[in-house]
């Protein structure tokens, strides 16, 4: 059990370790954790100082901090080679089990609903079959489970799968999922609609995921060896989430017309076909990893929330949705990637320019000349006020 925060228990001060502490989930865990537990300092080891594919590194570092639990948030991007996703994504996994099971401690896995087939109302028992044919990703992913409920039957893992779908929330360095949806949207690389219409998804709210695994870290005997799909209980309709985010950033495109999958399945193997003659003659490239979920973006996967809801767990802000979060999430990614020289086509008249920003991007000159002649004038106010006090 993790000690809550303020609560008075005193104790020796333990340890927590939370894989894959700098992603989106990740920093949302070690934040959430280090402001609520006293008695348990948070530890986020980058793969330089604690590398999942080097078990002999993993006992000697577990041997130093004996931890009270393990989160595993750690994931290969979604279009890594097969080495990668399976390093990082399977064998990482069952590296943090293997220790979990010798230290007897809780173990916490985060895994992705590319485990899962295509359809609406889904349970924690849909889940796909095991085939050479799947991605890289959602093979790791998916081995990655039925490995950790081996475990649980044959040595005892004390573990729990939280199962997260499309996830949205601040503070993604990564411009991946539901986040390159929007920086396509407001770069305007999106001129029509990549779906069609009755297209539903369901959406983890970043934000959320860090107060569940606190609560199941709490109920071990509720949720010990269980898998949880963890998302808002209402699933969303992606053209009318992509039609909502271009109204709000004042937009006129993507145009109300819907691109066909066919076509937009030879658009792919075209994208594909010129990525690899580019990378032929020097220049890097790469398709985005999405792309590679194509047929997602026509089909519905939707969930049942019916097992988390009849949990223990109270969702502690159970009105926050995709929509009433879109304006926050376009205000800070909208200008960190204007920070970055990532948005070119953006209306530039979406944010008012402050502190002299305005001019400072069209005519610097003038600001120099109104920064200096308002600092002389501050000086020579000074050297007038420092005047009148010395007489």
């Amino acid at each position: 059990m993790v000690p809550e925060k303020d609560t008075g228990r005193e104790r020796q001060r333990g340890y927590g370790i939370i894989i894959g502490g700098s992603g989106l989930i990740g920093g949302s865990l070690v934040h959430h954790f280090k402001s609520n537990l006293n008695n348990i300092e948070i530890l986020a080891p980058n793969s330089k100082r604690l590398s999942l594919i080097k078990p002999d590194d993993i006992p000697l570092y577990f041997q130093k901090y004996k931890p009270d639990f393990i989160i595993n948030a750690a994931i290969a991007a979604i279009n890594s080679d097969a080495q990668l996703a399976y390093e990082t994504n399977y064998l990482g996994a069952l590296n943090m089990a293997e220790v979990a099971i010798e230290h007897a401690i809780p173990y916490i896995h985060l895994s992705s609903a590319a485990t899962m087939p295509m359809g609406t109302n889904l349970s924690e028992q849909d889940r796909l079959p095991l085939s050479a044919d799947l991605s890289n990703y959602s093979k790791s992913k998916l081995m990655a489970e039925l490995s950790l409920e081996h475990l649980a039957k044959t040595r005892g893992l004390d573990y729990t799968t939280v199962r997260l779908f499309i996830v949205y929330g601040k503070h993604d360095h990564k411009i991946q999922g539901f986040h390159r949806m929007l920086y396509s949207i407001a770069d305007q690389a999106m001129p029509i609609l990549l779906t069609q219409k009755g297209t539903k998804h369901s959406y983890s709210n970043a934000d959320k995921v860090a107060p569940f695994i606190h609560h199941i870290l709490n109920n071990r005997e509720e949720f010990s060896g269980q898998t949880y799909n963890f998302a808002d209980p209402e699933s969303v309709e992606l053209d009318h989430l992509i039609l909502t985010i271009r109204d709000l950033l004042g937009l006129k495109r993507p145009r109300n017309i819907y691109l066909p999958y066919p076509l937009a399945l030879t658009g792919k193997k075209v994208i594909s076909w010129f990525v690899g003659k580019l990378n032929r003659i020097g220049i890097e490239a790469r398709m985005p990893g999405e792309l590679q979920f194509l047929e997602k973006f026509y089909t519905s996967q939707t969930l049942s929330a019916k097992k988390l809801l009849q949990s223990s767990y109270q969702d502690p802000n159970p009105h926050a949705t995709i929509y009433n979060e879109l304006p926050e999430l376009i205000e800070y990614y909208i200008t960190r990637w204007e920070h970055l020289n990532l948005i070119s086509t953006f209306n530039k008249e979406f944010y008012t320019p402050k502190n002299g920003l305005g001019d400072f991007t069209e005519n610097p000159n003038k600001l120099l000349r109104d920064i200096h002649g308002s600092r002389s004038a501050a000086v020579a106010v000074n050297a007038t006020q420092k005047n009148e006090r010395s007489i």
